[in-house]
């Protein structure tokens, strides 16, 4: 989200930080049901600008900015794997844990590929490791897979 406020917004998206946290805490989360504001205190967020804003043109401008940032919200790429498909699996959380090959900054950030074996719920997979990673647990986040 920041590096997206920033792309878009360019050498001013300092300005518009609190407009994208806005959007975020009070944007529909299908994981809880609602929007994570809603879930932590029991009802829907009033707007920020209420007492900040003084202008039609400043409402004009924060209201727009603030559609921009929701469209931006629903429009992130869902990634999804079938069981059966090949992914690299991101190395950083296991680095002090397991050597991968070189050390430092010329050690490898991805390692595989690995078949999927199974899909477990809508953003986690198992995947058929090499017995070199018995240590690791076989179940990753998407986030993790490439």
């Amino acid at each position: 989200m920041l590096r997206y406020c920033v792309l878009e917004f360019g050498g001013s998206w300092e300005r518009y930080l609190h407009l994208v946290e806005f959007a975020y805490n009070n944007n529909y989360q299908s994981s809880i049901q609602m929007a994570p504001y809603e879930a932590l205190y029991g009802r829907k967020c009033r707007t920020p600008f209420e007492k900040q804003i003084h202008g039609v043109n400043l409402v004009k401008e924060t209201e727009e900015k603030v559609k921009v940032i929701r469209d931006s919200l629903k429009a992130r790429k869902e990634i999804k794997f079938q069981v059966g498909d090949k992914v690299f699996l991101k190395v950083f959380p296991w680095k002090k844990i397991l050597r991968f090959g070189k050390k430092g900054k010329l050690g490898p950030r991805l390692i595989g590929p690995y078949e999927v074996t199974e899909r477990i719920g809508p953003v986690a997979y198992r995947l058929a490791l090499l017995v070199e990673l018995e240590k690791i647990h076989n179940v990753f986040h998407v986030s993790m897979l490439r």
